[in-house]
């Protein structure tokens, strides 16, 4: 089974960007269902951004601000977060088809 490995998260300003990465430590089937979901804290998970085929959707939260994009020969999937917000705060968990990273913490504090 593949494993997922979260990266790019950690400690922004108001209005900063940060690329989190999800990355696969091998070739997945690029036409699973991809996924990032973010958990704030006390708050149940949501699913912020979808990846399916060549089609995206995002979250109402997120809309205009977040992007989510792959790279099939880097086995790679990419949340671009720009204009972060302190309502960002919390755990990132990609998922591509069955599997699930295991997350990763984003802050945003002034």
């Amino acid at each position: 089974q593949v494993q997922l490995v979260e990266s790019g998260g950690g400690l922004v300003q108001p209005g900063g960007s940060l690329r989190l990465s999800c990355t696969a430590d091998r070739r997945f089937i690029s036409d699973r269902v991809m996924v990032w979901h973010h958990q704030a804290p006390g708050q149940e998970r949501e699913m912020i951004a979808v990846l399916s085929g060549g089609s995206t959707n995002y979250a109402d939260s997120v809309k205009g601000r977040f992007t989510i994009s792959r790279d099939n020969n880097k086995n790679a999937l990419y949340l671009q977060m720009n204009n972060l917000k302190p309502e960002d705060t919390g755990i990132y968990y990609c998922i591509i088809g069955p599997t699930q990273g295991k997350g990763i913490q984003v802050t945003v504090s002034s």
